[in-house]
């Protein structure tokens, strides 16, 4: 039986300063809860998502006439619920959309008090640090001090590792999954290119498209098919995909190969390769419930995540405020967080003589693989949270 899930608006009259110098004079958080708070608020476990994820971790949401509405499952459905790796039955789960989204949580699409229309290209820059400020703004609201864990996977493993930073007396213990201390060159790289097909859509007027009522879907589009890309592992590719044509309709074996188009005329818009129909599908999907303001944000704050950087580069002196205990988890194939990131941060905490666990999970699904159903990964992420059941009073 799945869990159901409830959404839940949370608005804040105070001020919330941004790292940018910036200032968010009032702004909501949409959140869901999943499990009950035991008595004595120890069971508490924050998930924070990644880029395109949000307060929907588990569950699934009911129709008007009290039925499961078809696909409304959470992004982390496998992971979170009763008798799952991280059991409903024995935690109180949180799931909360960062501001800047478009789930919910106040985000370029809502209205600035200022000018009495959509905040658009306005909205302040947001940085992994505001979000997880934002979040213990809306743990103090719900009573709970300190977390019996938080965990998140890529960009969310990235909150993860900055809660321990800034609240490190409010996390017991620390769940980071095919993460990284900081992007590489490689990885800003693509995010630069993602932004500029949205930047150079026509149809992005600087930003203010809902003004104009139109969105750059175009941009949108490309930006999801590149990132698409970097998600999946080549050998997940050529399994799936391979080089195999969509229709071989017009196909010959007549002196040539099979699958080799002897009536082929280059078109900008023809698609011929299954590869090539699935990016199409992905991004037409993406750019009909994404922002593309949103995108330009996160992609930003991924850029932006360095905790070292204030250490002159030292990862380990940035990881000395940490006293949580650690579990990271990567994957051999995931090659846009690759195994040795997560052996950098578990290296720098044993250099502070930390409490870390370690899973490598030789898996071929690449960066996805976070969200898929491996019985390894979903083995070591059980057992640790029945190691931290112990800690918690029933």
């Amino acid at each position: 039986m799945s869990l159901i899930a409830t959404p839940q608006t949370l608005h804040f009259s105070q001020p919330l300063r941004l790292r940018s110098g910036a200032e968010l004079p009032a702004y909501d958080l949409v959140y869901e809860t999943y499990g009950q708070l035991n008595a004595d608020k120890s069971n508490a476990v924050l998930i924070c998502h990644a880029l395109n994820a949000s307060h929907h971790v588990a569950g699934v949401y009911l129709d008007d006439s009290g039925a499961p509405k078809p696909r409304s499952e959470g992004w982390w459905d496998n992971m979170i619920g009763p008798g799952k790796p991280v059991d409903t039955t024995r935690y109180f789960v949180i799931g909360v959309n960062n501001l800047g989204s478009c789930f919910g949580s106040t985000g370029p699409t809502h209205i600035n008090p200022t000018t009495g229309q959509a905040w658009g290209a306005d909205f302040p820059v947001v940085t992994v640090e505001d979000w997880v400020n934002a979040q213990a703004r809306l743990l103090d609201a719900l009573g709970i001090t300190q977390l019996a864990a938080v965990m998140g996977g890529s960009l969310g493993g990235m909150q993860t590792l900055s809660w321990t930073l800034q609240y490190p007396e409010r996390v017991r213990h620390a769940v980071v999954i095919a993460s990284a201390p900081n992007l590489t060159a490689e990885n800003i790289a693509f995010n630069e290119v993602a932004r500029r097909a949205i930047v150079t859509d026509p149809d992005f007027h600087g930003g203010h498209y809902l003004r104009e009522n139109t969105l750059p879907r175009r941009g949108l589009r490309i930006a999801r098919m590149i990132g698409h890309i970097t998600y999946l592992s080549d050998d997940v590719m050529n399994e799936k995909f391979g080089r195999q044509l969509r229709s071989l309709a017009n196909a010959t074996t007549e002196d040539t190969d099979p699958g080799v188009r002897t009536d082929y005329r280059y078109s900008t818009q023809e698609v011929e390769f299954q590869i090539e129909s699935y990016l199409r599908h992905q991004g037409d999907k993406f750019s009909d419930y994404f922002d593309a303001n949103t995108y330009l944000l996160i992609t930003r704050a991924l850029d932006y995540f360095d905790p070292a950087r204030e250490h002159g580069g030292q990862l380990s002196a940035a990881l000395a405020r940490a006293t949580a205990s650690f579990l990271l988890v990567s994957f051999t194939t995931d090659w846009r967080f690759s195994p040795a990131r997560s052996r950098e941060i578990v290296k720098a905490l044993l250099d502070n003589r930390r409490d870390v666990s370690y899973a490598e999970i030789d898996a071929p699904h690449g960066h996805d693989a976070f969200l898929l159903d491996d019985p390894r990964y979903l083995g070591v992420v059980r057992s640790y949270f029945e190691r931290i059941a112990a800690e918690v009073t029933a």
